[in-house]
């Protein structure tokens, strides 16, 4: 029988242990499911042998009990944020704070600290000074080096420094993690532990590296210095080849090991395969926890998005390159989903970053190991992705088969420039039509959610989106399609003020236009800025760190407000 990683002393000594080996303390809630990074995490270790234990969401305001209770670990604590920005998590784009945190037994607030990374590790550095402490997620990862933030309105330093952490792990931590716990293992100090990719750490002195940027002082003087900076973050975190990369902050160093290669199928697949119960642990029976409720019945596909947009972070965290789980494995999850007590046939959503990048890769793989390009689909699609919509086709098709499911559904947003594009490979060109007929008729729950993000070509350009006018293409097959089949669905497009490029003049067109083509708008949302992602850098700098040319953002809080006043007019 599958049981939880155990999170309380009576749990850990129900097992006959009498020692961790690691102990990890997360910003949300304990949901044993693939979908939150602790849990991987903490089965990953434990499939390597480890005694592991989760602490989650540790109350920080007390005497401290929840960081004492399952004493000291023999290898590290490990820290994770949450599965979301802990910052966006709980303000608005208006630094408001939220009415509810998704991650959070019955969606309360007060459950976790501003930047859990640093209030968590600081407090484990001084009850177990002596104790490794490696941090990881989103929030670690994203702020691996000098980064503008938001909620302070300054640049800050790389989040090593104010956590004290001893290492962190950037992007999806698997394989890096079962490498530093193999290397403490062997009696390696972590001090020692300086050439294992993925990771980050502090060194005392400047090593000789490959490629530094400029220092994190350097970039405090100069704003053009930490756009440029960021050109080569960007660039290395979508290279098959990348470099070390160092920074000068202070007296120190941060060091940034180059990423390890994307996961293969088979390494990808061993990750899901994992005995996870995909339940919230039993300690939150009876509350409701609304983001498990959004994924419970879902199953995601592949990691990885080859779309390159400006303000999202999933290039810098996950990386372009698709890493694709096999048909078999996808199953068998699909199958232990239909096990769930309360599964009525229906998948909520078959996807990942993006829901139809599913088996898509370079055809020609010396061209991708040359390749730095943050997008494979922007300005153009490139001549060397094999966009082939088969696999996908044939993966909803096995899903579909299972009697069990009545219905699976695609939630996670469609790239729909994959699927007006006309490629030079007639099969191509058919595989998409085929995918975009099965995609509408059969797996689209009243509402289809696609992110043309705005109608103007500087923004779209600046976002590196598509032209509106594929919007339109695509609306045109939709609409034709729904008529042929007798369908009433809706296509639900998001939009998005006051992104750096975007004037009120721009509004006033995207206001019109949504207008004309009788869209109620409800997916909308004011740019938000996040660390490590390229319409930050712009947002903060005024720059485009791959021209150093100017760009006009909205920075004001009653320039972004008038902004948004334009999707409600």
């Amino acid at each position: 029988m599958t049981t939880f990683l155990p999170t309380t002393k009576k749990e850990v000594e129900q097992r006959g242990w009498h020692e961790l080996d690691v102990i990890l303390f997360s910003g949300d809630a304990y949901i044993d499911h693939p979908a939150f990074g602790a849990a991987v995490i903490g089965r990953t270790l434990e499939a390597q042998g480890l005694k592991v234990a989760i602490v989650p969401q540790p109350n920080w305001r007390d005497d401290l009990r929840d960081f004492k209770k399952l004493g000291q670990p023999r290898l590290f604590f490990g820290i994770s944020a949450g599965a979301m920005d802990s910052m966006i998590n709980k303000y608005t784009a208006n630094k408001r704070l939220r009415s509810d945190d998704a991650y959070t037994p019955d969606a309360r607030i007060d459950m976790r600290p501003d930047y859990p990374t640093i209030v968590y590790s600081n407090i484990l550095k001084t009850l177990f000074p002596d104790v490794p402490v490696i941090v990881g997620g989103i929030e670690a990862s994203l702020r691996r080096l000098s980064h503008y933030d938001y909620w302070q309105d300054k640049l800050l330093p790389s989040i090593l420094v104010p956590s004290k952490a001893d290492l962190l792990v950037y992007g999806a931590g698997e394989k890096a993690i079962v490498k530093i716990a193999e290397e403490l293992q062997s009696g390696k100090a972590i001090g020692e532990l300086t050439d294992i990719p993925q990771t980050a750490f502090v060194s005392p002195l400047n090593p000789p590296e490959r490629a530094v940027l400029f220092s994190y002082e350097e970039c405090l003087k100069d704003r053009k210095k930490q756009a440029q900076n960021f050109k080569s973050i960007e660039e290395e975190s979508n290279s098959l080849h990348a470099v070390r990369l160092t920074q000068l902050t202070g007296n120190q160093a941060i060091v940034v090991n180059p990423p390890y290669p994307p996961m293969t199928t088979a390494e990808i697949d061993a990750c899901y395969d994992l005995p996870y119960t995909r339940l919230p642990h039993p300690k939150y029976r009876d509350k409701r926890i609304p983001a498990y409720e959004m994924i419970r019945h879902s199953v995601t596909i592949h990691r990885g998005c080859f779309g390159g947009c400006a303000f999202c972070t999933i290039s810098a965290h996950q990386g372009k390159f698709i890493a694709s789980r096999s048909q078999e494995s996808i199953l068998k999850e699909v199958k232990a989903v239909t096990q769930m007590p309360d599964f009525k046939g229906y998948l909520s959503d078959l996807g990942g970053p993006s829901a139809n990048m599913y088996g898509m890769h370079g055809r020609d793989p010396n061209i991708c190991e040359k390749c730095k390009k943050p997008s494979c689909i922007f300005p153009k699609i490139c001549n060397n992705l094999n966009a082939d919509h088969r696999p996908l086709l044939e993966l909803y098709q096995a899903v579909d088969k299972l009697p069990e499911v009545k219905k699976s559904f695609i939630g996670s947003g469609v790239r729909y420039d994959l699927l007006v594009n006309q490629y030079d490979d007639g099969e191509l060109n058919k595989a998409a039509r085929d995918y975009t007929r099965e995609l509408i008729v059969r797996h689209v729950s009243g509402r289809l959610k696609v992110a043309p993000e705005h109608t103007a070509t500087e923004v779209l350009n600046c976002i590196r989106k598509p032209p509106f006018e594929q919007f339109y293409q695509f609306k045109k097959i939709f609409d034709r399609i729904n008529k042929e089949e007798n369908l009433n669905q809706q296509l639900i497009p998001y939009f998005m003020s006051s992104h750096p490029a975007s004037t009120e003049r721009a509004m006033a067109e995207l206001s019109e236009i949504t207008q004309k083509l009788n869209f109620h708008l409800e997916q909308v949302q004011d740019f938000t800025p996040t660390p490590m992602t390229l319409s930050t850098e712009i947002f903060y700098t005024g720059l485009h760190p791959y021209t150093l040319k100017p760009v006009f953002t909205a920075r004001s809080k009653e320039e972004k407000l008038r902004q948004r006043q334009y999707f409600f007019r």
